[in-house]
């Protein structure tokens, strides 16, 4: 039986969020994450093969047998891959070469590969198609939150070159955080960087996580079994 689309949502973007949970896709999430440009791009194109990759799979799901169903989801993946890295290298050029080989790479993301096959394989169309987009949605925000902590920490600015992404409507859009002479803290930008920040990232949802059970369960309250009373002798 198909989950509900609130709990398909609520599994997406924080139950069981690719990046925070199952901790799927973490060498890209790691790797481009140096600024919020960077974050979004590679976040939008993997939700974009996220979501098509599951309304495809589950469109073909009862034509696949189990022994071709792997191969051929991965088939469909690089399919969408393909897709999204010739629409980047025609809108979106100089930031495909900042992203480098991690846009390729996405064929290999175990999200899209894992999603594919436990939940797109099994369930019908629209549930697919809503499973594929809150996942992409609950990377990519992850994405962000771990490019803008260390865009903010590694260079003292936010949104910067955002232009790369958005064309020159965005060239003016950074913001100066800490201020001109803010010197950068080298090791943000670098890859213990990353692993700080997505492990404080765990942490806290974590934390979070058994502050609401904590609440929970002091707000159950037991109620007293009524009491069963015999009564003797004869009425009168």
């Amino acid at each position: 039986m198909t989950a509900p689309y609130g709990e398909i949502s609520r599994n997406g973007l924080w139950s069981n969020n690719p990046a925070l949970v199952q901790l799927l896709g973490l060498c890209p999430l790691l790797a481009v994450t140096g600024s919020v440009v960077n974050a979004i791009g590679l976040g939008l194109a993997t939700t974009g093969v996220l979501t098509c990759s599951n309304l495809a799979v589950s469109l073909v799901r009862r034509q696949m047998p189990d022994t071709v169903r792997l191969p051929a989801s991965v088939m469909i993946i690089a399919t969408f891959v393909t897709c999204a890295e010739l629409l980047m290298k025609a809108f979106t050029y100089e930031l495909y070469l900042v992203l480098g080989i991690f846009i390729p790479l996405i064929v290999t993301n175990c999200t899209i590969l894992g999603r594919a096959d436990a939940f797109a394989s099994k369930n019908p169309v629209l549930p697919s198609l809503v499973d594929g987009f809150m996942m992409g949605l609950g990377f990519t925000l992850v994405l962000i939150t771990i490019g803008a902590v260390r865009e903010v920490l590694g260079q003292g600015t936010l949104f910067a070159d955002m232009d790369l992404l958005l064309g020159p409507m965005a060239s003016d859009w950074t913001i100066s955080v800490m201020g001109p002479d803010y010197p950068g803290f080298l090791v943000a930008v670098l890859p213990p960087g990353a692993f700080l920040v997505a492990g404080l990232l765990i942490a806290a949802k974590n934390t979070i996580d058994a502050s609401i059970e904590r609440r929970r369960s002091q707000q159950i309250k037991v109620m007293p079994g009524a009491k069963r009373v015999r009564v003797t002798g004869k009425i009168t």
